[in-house]
């Protein structure tokens, strides 16, 4: 039976809008973890990219260096 002080309504939007709550509270707690998944994911790329250019650039600095070196060598006079 309604409940006498709110009527039938009431009780109709309490049967029906827990479970629509919960369904909504469980689509924004997914929502979330995939946001949060993907800012990770994104963490972790900018990272790597980072890593790989500064690797990059020092692998390069290194082959110039040995380059110069050698042409320093080449071109000296010899003792």
């Amino acid at each position: 039976m309604a409940n006498e002080n709110n009527g039938v309504f009431t009780d109709l939007f309490t049967a029906v809008g827990a479970p629509i709550q919960n369904v909504a509270d469980t689509v924004t707690d997914t929502v979330t973890s995939g946001i949060n998944a993907t800012t990770s994911v994104v963490t972790s790329c900018s990272n790597l990219c980072g890593t790989l250019v500064t690797t990059t650039l020092n692998t390069a600095v290194q082959v110039i260096q040995g380059i110069s070196t050698a042409i320093s060598s080449a071109v000296a006079p010899k003792k």
